[in-house]
């Protein structure tokens, strides 16, 4: 049984790689197919030294490439990503996670090289993690889904409100602090006797500590500071103890 158990797994595995190959070569994702093909004949890709220079040119194309993956969306938020030959075929739907944590790049960046038009765009993505965020406070796990789907998840939760705190402190609009505040809420209550944080969403495993969520203490403590609430700011620094 084992034998047989291991020897499908091996057919399913080849099976999935022949149809990501196929759709590989489709006319369409020519220009995905050529760059794969550039870096590997055998299509695997390669992890290429970043260069920590400071070159404007590759800061313009990260940006470029982060619009792109928002004008790709139905919404205002930023794509998950891009799998051309993967059963999505293309741009995946807006995830409100990574969303959150771009907001406050580009608002840095636009403030660096004064692009007002950039600003507007990381404003509109926390406009629109306004609109999707649960009535609990809370930011769903997985990509955006119909409200009566979400799941929390308290990293997201920490991730978006740090966008909100940064999009609150480059437009003093009330509305991204009351956004925050409420994150921070949920974040706060969502602490166990330990100081780790208990709702993890339906994404990822459950019943297990996750010490990386000890980020959120960092938006957190961005909330607590600016509304003068010392308890957010004591069960943020409680949660970077227990991590």
């Amino acid at each position: 049984m084992v034998m047989l158990k291991e020897l499908k797994e091996k057919y399913w595995t080849y099976k999935n790689k022949q149809a990501r190959k196929n759709k590989l070569d489709l006319p369409e994702n020519k220009c995905f197919s050529d760059l794969v093909h550039s870096q590997d004949p055998d299509a695997t890709f390669t992890l290429k030294k970043a260069t920590l220079s400071g070159n404007k040119t590759n800061l313009e194309a990260a940006i470029d490439w982060i619009l792109r993956a928002q004008k790709a969306t139905q919404d205002d938020g930023v794509a998950l990503g891009y799998f051309p030959v993967s059963e999505h075929n293309g741009w995946m739907p807006s995830y409100p996670e990574t969303t959150g944590y771009i907001i406050t790049t580009l608002l840095n960046t636009a403030n660096t090289y004064d692009l007002p038009d950039l600003k507007e765009k990381a404003l509109a993505m926390a406009d629109w993690e306004v609109e999707v965020q649960m009535a609990n406070g809370a930011v769903q796990g997985g990509p955006v889904c119909p409200p009566e789907q979400q799941t929390a998840a308290a990293f997201n939760t920490g991730m978006v409100a740090d966008g909100w705190m940064s999009a609150y402190e480059f437009t003093n609009d009330e509305k991204y602090l009351a956004a925050a505040v409420k994150a921070a809420n949920f974040l706060a209550g969502d602490l166990d006797e330990n100081g780790f944080f208990k709702t993890n969403g339906n994404v990822v495993s459950a019943n297990e500590v996750k010490t990386y969520t000890c980020l959120c203490a960092w938006a957190m403590y961005r909330v607590g500071k600016s509304t003068k609430n010392q308890l957010i700011m004591d069960a943020a620094i409680r949660s970077v103890e227990s991590a």
